[in-house]
């Protein structure tokens, strides 16, 4: 074959082979004039190359993932920080929320929900037609379900005649106060999946918890506090309880909506005191000037997260002066500390930290977290739950009462809940100190107090055994509907841009406001 006919077949760019001859359709790129450094017309030349086979070839991107790409920065391009416009949508009734999170699912049957139908029932397997294969956790899937009657006796309380068992002998005196939902549900049956639903509307890590929500919607009165804080108790023995920081974190919202968790220990906060022989106008000067860069970044990339660390260094330098303040008790009047019970002097237990969320009310603080944990009670549950009830009783009565004697809680709207309830399935023998009761996310028990909220009224009930809700279902997505209602939010329209979807608390299943416990 002659050096002519393999010209006319091919031409190399490098170490590609590529048509000589323009397909249809492509434009050829035109011969520079022809110079003495330049090849004739005949001569073959390396920019002769098709325009389509250069970008799908020569560069690996196609035209189609070119314009994709544009799409993709377009939905995924950084929103700016500023929290959205027009709200709240409506008068709120609630300006704060002190939520009273129960880590491991408190049983219903010992505090709330009694069911002397129970006993005569005692010790017989629960009937197919009551379970309606309901799946259980491999911790007793093994075992008989047998029933188990409530191990409390019960008392009607208050005017309202709200059932309250005994190991809650301070809680009774408060009844009046209280709105029972009776018919809470859930479809996660495991700890984590479960708390992480409860708190942030879904099961799997990732998306806004409440609280962030809320501060993303309203922000707090307080420029010197963060608008929403964590305090974990302390507990007296060691609790295997984990409790993971997405349970109060941003998700996809900028970071400066998470939750700041409050240590029980000499530093509240982690790195906010200077160190030793710092003084304080050098930290301002130093400061300033970081904002400054920090400053000239964002004005490049628009990232909101650099705009969160100028506000959070802000904020910090701020809490070095509210956070002591807001610590130390010493001023609280020693009325105070007998109204929450004997372990309110212990720095970081629940009650100590009932107090301390009564203080962030009256310093503007919006959404106040208390987790207390070790709820599961798989085995000697006469034991752990009275040792849990002693925890909180009394400080929980407390800080009702203190909260409206102080006239704040008609602006305070405070939770009480866990992820779940249990069982009327007995764990172990059932008969025995020993037994306890399994995860039961089907029907359990929670209550509100004060902003809005109508008091000494109980919503909902279960069947006679406790595993199914008979009426009125609320569920967990029902919850954050009414709670953000009180705050004057309405969760169908609080919503934020990610990925391209507009995501909101309640997520896309039907939820409700439940009118009903609204005054």
């Amino acid at each position: 074959m002659s050096e002519r006919t393999k010209s006319s077949e091919s031409r190399v760019i490098g170490d590609r082979s590529v048509p000589a001859t323009p397909r249809k359709g492509d434009t050829p790129v035109p011969h520079a004039e022809s110079s003495s450094n330049q090849p004739d017309r005949g001569q073959e030349c390396p920019l002769y190359v098709p325009r389509r086979y250069f970008l799908g070839q020569c560069t690996g991107v196609s035209l189609g993932a070119m314009a994709l790409s544009q799409l993709i920065q377009r939905a995924t391009a950084a929103p700016t920080l500023t929290t959205p416009t027009g709200l709240p949508h409506f008068a709120a009734k609630a300006k704060h929320v002190i939520f009273l999170t129960q880590s491991g699912g408190p049983s219903q049957l010992e505090l709330y929900d009694y069911k002397p139908q129970l006993e005569k029932w005692a010790g017989i397997e629960i009937p197919d037609s009551v379970r309606q294969g309901q799946r259980v956790t491999t911790m007793t899937a093994n075992q008989k379900q047998l029933l188990m009657p409530g191990r409390t006796k019960f008392e009607r309380c208050g005017r309202s005649g709200a059932t309250i068992g005994e190991w809650l002998p301070h809680l009774r005196g408060v009844a009046d106060e209280l709105c029972f939902i009776k018919s809470m549900h859930s479809d996660q049956i495991n700890h984590a999946p479960a708390m992480t639903k409860f708190l942030t509307g879904h099961q799997i890590p990732g998306r806004p918890s409440m609280g962030a929500w809320a501060s993303y919607g309203l922000g707090s009165e307080n420029k010197n506090l963060p608008d929403y804080l964590v305090l974990i108790s302390k507990m007296q023995r060691p609790s295997d309880q984990p409790l993971y920081d997405h349970y109060w974190g941003s998700g996809f919202l900028p970071s400066r909506f998470q939750g700041v968790k409050l240590r029980n220990s000499r530093d509240p906060v982690l790195y906010l005191r200077d160190p030793d022989g710092l003084p304080r106008e050098l930290r301002r000067g130093m400061l300033d000037g970081l904002s400054e860069l920090n400053q000239m970044r964002l004005a490049e990339t628009g990232d909101p997260e650099i705009a969160t660390r100028i506000r959070q260094y802000e904020m910090a330098y701020r809490m070095q002066t509210s956070v002591p303040e807001l610590t130390d008790m010493s001023g609280e009047a020693e009325s105070t500390f007998e109204l929450y019970g004997p372990d309110s002097r212990r720095a970081g237990s629940y009650a100590a930290n009932c107090i301390q969320a009564r203080r962030l009310v009256e310093r503007g603080v919006r959404f106040i977290q208390l987790f207390h944990p070790d709820w599961d009670h798989h085995s000697r549950l006469p034991s752990w739950c009275v040792a849990r009830c002693r925890d909180t009783d009394q400080p929980t009565a407390g800080l009702i009462r203190d909260l409206k004697q102080r006239g704040l809680l008609d602006q305070t709207l405070v939770i009480w809940g866990g992820e779940f309830g249990r069982s009327p399935v007995g764990q172990g023998k059932w008969d025995s100190i020993e037994a306890g009761r399994d995860h039961h996310p089907r029907c359990f028990t929670m209550w509100m107090a004060g902003a809005g909220v109508k008091a000494g009224t109980t919503y909902g009930a279960t069947d006679d055994f406790s595993f199914s809700v008979a009426e009125n279902p609320v569920h967990v997505h029902d919850l954050h509907a009414t709670a953000l209602h009180l705050l004057g939010m309405d969760h169908e329209r609080l919503t934020y841009r990610h990925q391209g979807l507009d995501f909101r608390l309640t997520g896309v299943e039907p939820s409700r406001v439940v009118r009903e416990l609204l005054a």
